[in-house]
């Protein structure tokens, strides 16, 4: 922490008052605001990146790694990897909305026939081990690749598409045997 405190104190004579603890002084501050904007992040979001980008300082502090040479730089590139991540989860949020759409319109024209199906979806989903129900959320409601999906959970691959496979066996099962589908 003590980094920290230094690294907080060089930006102090400009007039900003800064708290102790702040890994980023103002003119770092600006900057990684100023990356996010031009990075395609919506005005309302900028406040939740910068406190990203603290928070990724902290950790890096706290796990006992030294602290950037440059923290501004630094700063900029994880402001960037941020303003990406924004944007692929945006894309993934499009993507997800437009099959949802795609299925309402094609596949069920009654909204009774939807709402049924949601519900029985829904009962299967909670009827599924744990394990099972959080890798098919991840991938079919998220839309998370199995590879992501595998790191995220630090899991084999294979052991994401077991759980996959199990689970949609078991819920087609479900939903013939309720005669919904």
């Amino acid at each position: 922490m003590a980094v920290l405190r230094r690294m907080a104190r060089r930006g102090q004579g400009d007039g900003v008052p800064e708290a102790p603890d702040d890994p980023l002084d103002a003119a770092q501050e600006r900057r990684v605001r100023a990356v996010l904007a031009l990075g395609g992040v919506p005005q309302a979001d900028l406040l939740d990146g910068v406190q990203q980008v603290r928070l990724r300082l902290l950790e890096r502090a706290a796990s006992g790694r030294e602290a950037p040479r440059d923290v501004s730089a630094w700063a900029a590139v994880v402001a960037s990897n941020l303003a990406m991540d924004w944007h692929r989860a945006k894309r993934r949020q499009e993507r997800l909305g437009e099959r949802l759409a795609a299925l309402r319109q094609s596949e069920h024209p009654s909204g009774e026939d939807t709402s049924v199906l949601s519900l029985a979806v829904a009962q299967g989903l909670d009827e599924l081990p744990d394990a099972q129900r959080q890798v098919v959320v991840l991938r079919f409601f998220a839309d998370l690749p199995v590879r992501d999906i595998a790191e995220q959970l630090a899991i084999p691959e294979g052991t994401v598409k077991s759980r996959l496979h199990t689970a949609v066996r078991i819920l087609r099962t479900r939903l013939h045997e309720d005669e919904v589908v």
